[in-house]
């Protein structure tokens, strides 16, 4: 059948996925169980609301990363927003089954993205650490950046200011620097036996000063509640641990949320079957961009902006399981303007900007959350392009989408490429929550155009050198950059950088953004939408 490359596409990264949330392996998953602890995964589904599921984000980080250190699989951590005694949360939680929990460069970056969501949707945190700290063999690209180990604290000061709840839970080690994340939370509790935290273990106290105490005199449960007063809440086990988190959580108090409009929910005009028997397997061909978003909105609800005009892109106003949305999203059919020319589907012309600019100004007027649908190759190139000014109608959209203020969740269907990933806001353009369909390629041009210039490039360096090449070493040098290049467009390459969020089923496109919706609604705070001086 035409759709069954996409059934084993699926099935090969639901594989690797499955490999992925065993962590560390069985043996280390049986060691931890000995220690009377409970895996990272076992203490979330604990955490975690009857029936509820934790919605999972950066599950294929540090993905093939690492390997000479022996991998570091989901980079260590699990993380994800999920309903804590009603109420959604971000939560957090260190996998000892990994190096022992230790914080390799992308355990950093995932953490640090863990907070930029709890603080950009106001959503309460909460951290379960079990962590023998920084991997000290790469300790130079872990410690002092901004994007590094320290900005986690940072920001444990910063959300503690604006009155995001954080509590953590010591349910292991909790060495040097890492022992400030608990401490600055708002509440800390301890498992007495197998958490402990010190700014120094016993070996380094015996090694620095010549002192000898074991580590649970140093730091354990009894120490820090009952001396030093370090922590708030003494527990017996895991499971009364995580039973008073709920506790907790359950007692916070009220808070603002946005209001952005929700009405009953209405199912889509198609389901997500049908749509992907109209998707196509090769990324050149044209499809029309429509049969996705009758996929994903309620039906009936699709009010289009500007139809008639600029039709590489599509705009309009729908509801998304009754929450009110922009969308805005690539068109991949190949199209024709009034005036009779034709334009490739998936690249944005001047009056497809134009368009795109106007649109999500008038999100932002009006407070409506966007949604991007990304299939995207860039601008349009050439003369003519060029000429008509290209550049400033794309240089609009940019600052239009650079300065929106409201929610922004982005979905990468397919291409990615260029300027287009910017427009359509890509990661460097905040969106609230960015998912990629496996389809998804990433990159600053298409991978062949690109092995193509870059073979250029080579063998003419090479017959500058006075090398005769024939055509055969011509085809190998590009089929090596091709190999090469196709591998970093991959979705999983994406995903592993945490480019995207996460890599999301194609039928789950619509719960995903229903949930990103909840969450952004847990933020009142929209400020001011201004764009600077813009070229007209």
């Amino acid at each position: 059948m035409k759709e069954d490359w996409l059934d084993g596409l699926l099935d090969s990264l639901r594989k690797e996925e499955e490999n992925i949330k065993q962590g560390g392996g069985k043996k280390r998953i049986e060691k931890e169980h000995k220690k009377g602890k409970l895996t990272a995964r076992e203490r979330i589904d604990m955490l975690l609301d009857e029936g509820e599921k934790l919605t999972e984000l950066g599950l294929w980080a540090a993905y093939e990363m690492y390997e000479e250190e022996g991998g570091c699989p989901s980079a260590g951590v699990v993380m994800g927003t999920g309903k804590v005694s009603g109420k959604t949360c971000m939560i957090v939680a260190n996998d000892a089954t990994v190096k022992a929990g230790a914080w390799f460069p992308m355990t950093a970056k995932k953490n640090l993205r863990a907070q930029e969501i709890a603080m950009e949707n106001h959503l309460p945190i909460i951290y379960l650490v079990d962590s023998a700290g920084v991997y000290l063999p790469m300790q130079d690209e872990i410690f002092p950046d901004k994007e590094h180990f320290g900005r986690i604290f940072r920001n444990n000061a910063v959300m503690s200011a604006k009155g995001i709840p954080q509590i953590a839970a010591i349910m292991g080690s909790c060495v040097a620097g890492g022992a400030y994340l608990p401490i600055m939370s708002d509440e800390a509790l301890i498992v007495d036996g197998t958490g402990s935290v010190f700014l120094a273990g016993s070996y380094l106290v015996k090694a620095a000063i010549g002192e000898d105490v074991d580590n649970e005199t140093l730091g354990g449960a009894t120490t820090h509640t009952e001396i030093s007063g370090v922590t708030d809440y003494k527990m017996k086990d895991d499971t009364e641990c995580l039973l008073t988190i709920r506790d907790l959580v359950d007692k916070l108090g009220p808070k603002e949320k946005a209001g952005f409009n929700h009405k009953e929910a209405v199912k889509p005009e198609i389901t997500p079957e049908k749509m992907l028997k109209e998707f196509p397997a090769d990324r050149t061909k044209p499809y029309d961009m429509h049969t996705v978003i009758k996929s994903v909105v309620d039906s009936g609800s699709f009010t289009e902006y500007k139809e008639g005009y600029g039709n590489t892109l599509i705009t309009g106003y729908a509801r998304i399981d009754g929450w009110s949305v922009g969308i805005v999203a690539n068109q991949r059919k190949i199209v024709k303007n009034k005036q009779g020319e034709m334009q490739i589907g998936g690249v944005i012309y001047s009056d497809s900007a134009d368009k795109g600019a106007r649109f999500i100004m008038n999100c932002n007027q009006k407070n409506v959350p966007i949604i991007f649908l990304q299939d995207v190759t860039g601008f349009m190139i050439g003369k003519r392009s060029e000429h008509g000014g290209i550049i400033k109608d794309g240089a609009k959209m940019v600052n239009a989408v650079a300065n929106s203020t409201v929610p922004k969740i982005t979905i990468i269907v397919g291409n990615s490429y260029g300027a287009g990933n910017y427009a359509m806001c890509g990661k460097a353009y905040d969106p609230r929550f960015i998912y990629a369909w496996p389809t998804a390629q990433i990159a600053v041009m298409g991978g062949t155009q690109a092995a193509k210039v870059l073979t250029q490039i080579q063998v003419s360096s090479l017959e500058k050198r006075g090398e005769e090449l024939s055509d055969k070493d011509k085809a190998d040098i590009l089929q090596k950059i091709k190999s090469r290049y196709d591998k970093q467009t991959d979705v999983r390459y994406a995903a592993a950088r945490l480019w995207v969020d996460e890599i999301i089923h194609p039928s789950s496109t619509r719960a995903r953004i229903s949930e990103a919706l909840e969450c952004v609604d847990h933020n009142p705070v929209i400020p001011d939408f201004k764009t600077g001086v813009l070229q007209v």
